[in-house]
């Protein structure tokens, strides 16, 4: 099945294309598609159905979506919804991931309370009358500085409790027994294997 992914991030798409192994997934820009929707949700659910349900509406073909981010408890859950641009309303400039994830270790200078998840939502719409949605997290802590090569955005100050190691410093096929995308999409894959036998 040829899936359509509703994303313009290339690092999202090579890591759902190794979860969701056997199904073809495509980039609206890789199909000279403009996408840029407006992510005025709430929380991750809505931001994920926001997304699929937009490029849906242009290909009229399989769509999945994902709205992913992370909440620091003393924080107050931030930066949430927000974390694909965390700081830039206040620098007033896209920031590199290296940027942003020292700013967070910056904002989390003398708090004793670093536990932090993940949290991933994926949208299936499958027709207009047919749609899924899968929420999954991975529960862990803010690292004290960054550490390991692998990975992206804030994998670099996210130690994963289960795995006892920082993100970065799990090769890819561990990381994903572990992170909020790869319980996700094992998930939704399960499920579109099923609709696949229908």
């Amino acid at each position: 099945m040829k899936l359509y992914f509703a994303s313009g991030n290339d690092h999202k798409k090579k890591e759902m294309s190794r979860l969701l192994g056997g199904y073809t997934l495509v980039l609206p820009k890789e199909e000279g598609i403009a996408f840029d929707p407006e992510e005025s949700g709430s929380n991750f659910i809505e931001n994920a159905i926001i997304k699929a349900e937009a490029l849906y509406s242009i290909v009229h073909q399989p769509v999945i979506a994902d709205d992913s981010g992370l909440m620091v408890k003393a924080l107050g859950g931030k930066p949430g919804v927000h974390t694909a641009r965390y700081g830039e309303e206040k620098a007033g400039r896209p920031l590199s991931a290296e940027e942003k994830y020292m700013l967070l270790l910056k904002n989390m200078e003398g708090k004793e309370d670093r536990s932090a998840v993940f949290v991933t939502a994926l949208c299936l719409i499958l027709s207009d009358e047919r749609k899924y949605i899968i929420q999954e997290t991975c529960e862990g802590r803010i690292a004290e500085k960054p550490s390991g090569v692998n990975g992206f955005g804030y994998d670099p100050v996210f130690f994963i409790d289960e795995a006892g190691m920082i993100a970065a410093e799990l090769p890819e096929g561990d990381k994903d027994l572990y992170s909020h995308r790869g319980k996700a999409a094992r998930m939704m894959k399960m499920l579109i294997e099923k609709e696949d036998m229908r």
